[in-house]
């Protein structure tokens, strides 16, 4: 069965004397029925009532003469044939964004009836045109990120070796050796269960992976005309695929700001891109990184222009697929595309463990690829190198200009003890920013 993270945040919702509604988003097959049916519903409660709004959409009626909570419930009772006890039992609402009354129920249900445990899900919550903000506890559901990978291996030892962070050689090349392969694989749910067939040899499970990327991306597509629009439709598919173009560009230093012009045939500027950027990620299949061009003061939001950004991808083994990139390709560590990378998997890393929005920093031709708020309310630069044996001039271009207190370096190699200012950290412990 795999393991999710998030599922320690139910648990502390189910745990509390009264609550309001879950109402759980992240993009399109990255888990979020699986999570709160089969691995928390089926632990945690006597019952799943389950309503599933895209395959059903006739159960809009249970809510159009009332949003009063206890008549919902009663006529889901009619329409399940079964008793629902609201002291044992879970309500989820799937593919809620499909339904807008049973999404404007979710606040009578936190007002009204806060005993009941309500879930709800749905991949285009952030397209909506309006939901009850403050009247639900909101989550957000990512691709496994590289612990939850690990976890999805059955390798224990390892799990616990990389969350005590031990730094050895022998434990490195474990890692290494997943950090490579996870590469290639992501962490869409499918997939990631597709590669774990312990049965299959490596070239069946590489084919399978193809396979199921391609899928991905498909749907992917049929969701931009489905939500999009036609018209609008074409222009978020020309800029989805643009993101891993504009990436693979990259083959020296960090990843440059996001260029418009050639994206969309006679538009060059960020307004004649701004819908479908927004839309991609509303969708979460993108995220935003802001570089700033000054001292990295706090608040760092009003240091950034709402035009001027990196894109990356949400996933990093579709990045890889969207480029044509293979196992062996992932594997060969004298590719001087690894750059791009493994910034996008410290980037996806980032944002589903440690912050979002995203920053970075750039002056003259120096560029830090992250900066990180740490808890003191410090800001610290973090420098991303795949290699083992890297120089960073922009990371002490940085240092010699504000000194900063720590500054992190992330490196295609084991690293080492921290050294004054520097500390030197192996690529795949970059969730852990979060400790500092």
């Amino acid at each position: 069965m795999l393991e999710r993270l998030l599922y320690a945040d139910l648990l502390n919702w189910r745990l509390k004397p009264e609550r309001k509604p879950v109402l759980l988003d992240g993009a399109r097959q990255v888990g979020k029925t699986w999570l709160i049916e089969q691995l928390f519903g089926f632990r945690q409660f006597r019952k799943v009532h389950k309503l599933d709004f895209r395959a059903e959409p006739g159960l809009v009626d249970l809510f159009l003469e009332s949003l009063e909570p206890r008549v919902i419930i009663s006529k889901i009772e009619l329409r399940l044939n079964r008793a629902i006890n609201i002291e044992k039992d879970l309500i989820f609402f799937d593919e809620v964004g499909e339904c807008q009354p049973a999404i404007d129920s979710l606040k009578y249900f936190a007002e009204n009836l806060p005993q009941a445990f309500v879930c709800a899900s749905g991949s285009n919550i952030g397209l909506l045109d309006s939901f009850p903000v403050g009247k639900v506890q909101q989550l957000e559901l990512f691709p496994l990120c590289f612990e939850e990978f690990i976890m999805a291996s059955g390798q224990t030892m390892l799990l616990k070796a990389f969350r005590e962070q031990e730094k050895s050689q022998a434990v490195h090349q474990l890692l290494w050796s997943q950090l490579l392969d996870y590469y290639f694989v992501g962490g869409m749910p499918e997939a990631v269960v597709s590669w774990f067939k312990t049965e299959a040899s490596t070239h069946t499970r590489v084919h399978n992976i193809v396979q199921i990327h391609a899928d991905l991306i498909a749907g992917y597509q049929r969701d931009f005309g489905k939500y999009g629009g036609k018209y609008h439709a074409q222009h978020i598919e020309a800029v989805f695929h643009n993101v891993p173009r504009q990436l693979a560009a990259t083959q020296d230093g960090s990843v440059q700001r996001f260029k418009f012009k050639g994206v969309i045939e006679k538009k060059r500027r960020y307004k004649e891109l701004q819908g479908p950027i927004d839309w991609l990620e509303k969708a979460s299949l993108v995220w935003k990184c802001y570089p700033i061009g000054s001292k990295p003061e706090v608040p760092l939001p009003a240091r950034v222009k709402a035009n001027i950004f990196k894109l990356y991808l949400f996933d990093v083994g579709l990045l890889g697929h969207m480029l044509g990139m293979t196992y062996a390709d992932q594997r060969d560590q004298r590719m001087s595309h690894k750059g791009y990378i493994a910034e996008n998997f410290v980037l996806t890393e980032l944002r589903a463990r440690v912050a979002y929005p995203l920053y970075s920093w750039e002056q003259a031709r120096a560029e830090v690829e992250f900066l990180h708020r740490c808890n003191d309310g410090e800001v610290i630069p973090v420098e991303v190198k795949s290699g083992k044996r890297t120089q960073a001039r922009s990371l002490r271009s940085y240092i010699d200009r504000y000194a900063p207190a720590r500054a992190i370096k992330l490196i295609g190699g084991l690293g080492g003890n921290p050294d004054g200012t520097l500390q030197v950290w192996p690529l795949y412990y970059a969730q852990y920013l979060r400790d500092l």
